[in-house]
């Protein structure tokens, strides 16, 4: 039998890449995750299959894009699509267990809303919900253990909602001790499973699965007095997208701005926001930190594979937004990926397109299980050895909407991003002169070559996986020859007799300024 890893998933929720000393930043220190990139793989062109929490899980648990698990939306903005996986939906959680591992989760769930994490076979406490729960019984009697005091919060940062109603919390000071936070208690709970599993480990050699899950530094930054005051707004450089305009640009953005209040706060305001969530990283890598070394000190380190990723990104004031949405950007899209598996080599670099999809099969793999259940993803262990590896040159990443539906596809290649919006204007980014994407190419008559080409490889690519969204596309953009019929009506006289219907050229669909088909 193939070695089974054991196996520590370390996952946080609304991360933006470059808030680790390890992708370049230089506010805060961030010294746990740091030394996992500087002893492991990090991935510098991770991407999440799409910004929003419930589809990225729910992905990353079956190995399936979206539009194919079709889990789109959160529950608590769920309008109208699925609430749950169905029961026979393939989860490499399932399959590990059957599989003879240890399993747990402990922290933020949020895949669905009636199958809670132990309907997938994880052991640990119930957590519902997207934000910190910091009403459960478990973590109020682990306040009560400690002696520590109640959750109570000051210094509220909230803007104006356009119609004059306060907007959403976006950070506030928490009058508690760091050891009474939410995120103490979850890397306190998991370090308790550690311990349980490393016992059974040395008994018998039962490997173990364990995922903890940060709720944040998803917003609102609510952290106690030496967090929220850690870094110095006056240091805080502000995006450069902050100029933004949104011209150009789907008009959502510009609603989506209001939405989160930014033109109503001082920039000032903006800075400090900027600054408490840099705290809230610091924070939780110290956490992390105490899981690393339970891990060490229950000998564990050389037997067990370790990631930190994240669901998605923040915008954190970039495009003058707050949270996620309907924006395909690097700041929400692109996050950090990190992997240590034992015996491969330190600090190996990969500019390679992944996914958060590609830690199923490589999870599946770990285990020593066969990942082709996982179907859209790829194992990431080739990609730990340093070596060269044949690798697809772009990625593809949806969304299908959050407060409405909003259906979007990305192609995102070494140069350029191209964004389908049905209902809107379609975006073009040249990320090497405009690695801020504040200028839309779209309409640009010189850039339509590379307009066609990047529209047809994301449509062959949409009908290769299965995703139907490239039937509006045949019919609106050049999509290079057709070998279907885009009609999908089966009443063209072709069709007739006993040959098999062929696809019409475009030349059979011509139609006059009277609507009569040319053939």
């Amino acid at each position: 039998m193939t070695q089974r890893r054991n196996i520590l998933f370390l996952m946080t929720d609304q991360h933006r890449a470059d808030t680790l000393g390890a992708y370049g930043n230089q506010l805060l220190s961030t010294p746990v995750l740091d030394e996992l990139a500087r002893t492991g793989t990090r991935f510098d062109r991770w991407y999440t299959p799409t910004a929003i929490c419930t589809p990225a899980r729910a992905s990353l648990l079956t190995g399936q894009a979206p539009f194919r698990h079709r889990l789109l939306a959160n529950h608590e903005r769920n309008v109208g699509y699925l609430e749950d996986l169905p029961a026979d939906q393939f989860s490499f959680s399932q399959a590990l267990r059957e599989h003879g591992y240890q399993l747990g989760l402990i922290g933020k769930w949020h895949v669905g809303h009636h199958r809670r994490a132990a309907d997938f076979g994880f052991d640990g406490p119930d957590l519902p919900g997207w934000h910190n729960p910091v009403e459960h019984e478990d973590y109020l009697a682990f306040l009560r253990e400690g002696g520590h005091p109640p959750y109570a919060i000051s210094d509220r940062i909230r803007g104006t909602l356009p119609n004059g109603g306060p907007g959403n919390l976006l950070a506030a000071r928490l009058h508690q001790p760091v050891e009474a936070t939410f995120e103490h208690y979850l890397a306190t709970r998991a370090i308790e499973l550690l311990e349980r599993y490393a016992a059974a480990n040395r008994a018998d050699g039962t490997p173990f699965f364990l995922q903890v899950n940060f709720f944040g530094p998803h917003l609102p930054y609510i952290v106690p007095d030496e967090y929220f005051d850690l870094v110095d707004p006056a240091r805080v450089e502000l995006p450069r997208s902050i100029a933004e305009t949104f011209a150009g640009k789907p008009p959502v953005q510009r609603n989506y701005s209001a939405h989160w209040t930014f033109d109503t706060m001082p920039i000032e305001v903006t800075r400090k926001l900027i600054a408490v969530y840099h705290g809230y990283v610091a924070m939780i890598d110290a956490e992390i930190g105490r899981i690393v070394d339970a891990m060490q000190r229950l000998g564990l380190a050389d037997d067990t594979a370790v990631f930190f990723t994240c669901d998605h990104g923040e915008f954190t004031g970039a495009h003058r937004l707050h949270d996620k949405g309907p924006a395909m950007y690097e700041d929400i899209y692109r996050t950090p990926g990190l992997l240590r598996v034992p015996g491969q080599p330190a600090g190996v670099v990969r500019d390679e397109f992944v996914s958060l999809l590609d830690c199923t099969a490589t999870i599946l793999e770990l285990a020593g299980l066969d990942p082709s259940p996982a179907v859209d993803s790829r194992s990431l262990l080739p990609l730990t050895s340093g070596e060269p590896v044949d690798w697809a040159p772009d990625i593809v990443c949806e969304f299908h909407g959050h407060h409405f539906p909003y259906p979007q596809r990305m192609l995102r290649t070494e140069r350029h991003k191209l964004v389908i919006n049905p209902d809107s204007v379609n975006e073009l980014y040249d990320l090497h002169t405009d690695p801020d994407e504040l200028l839309n190419l779209y309409s640009l008559p010189e850039l339509e070559p590379v307009r066609t080409r990047l529209t047809q490889r994301l449509y062959q690519l949409l009908r290769d996986r299965g995703d139907n969204f490239y039937h509006w596309m045949t019919s609106m953009y050049d999509v290079g020859e057709v070998t279907h019929d885009p009609t999908l009506s089966g009443l063209d006289e072709s069709s007739y007799g006993t040959a098999p219907p062929t696809a019409p050229s475009r030349s059979d669909l011509m139609v006059d300024e009277g609507g009569r088909t040319d053939t």
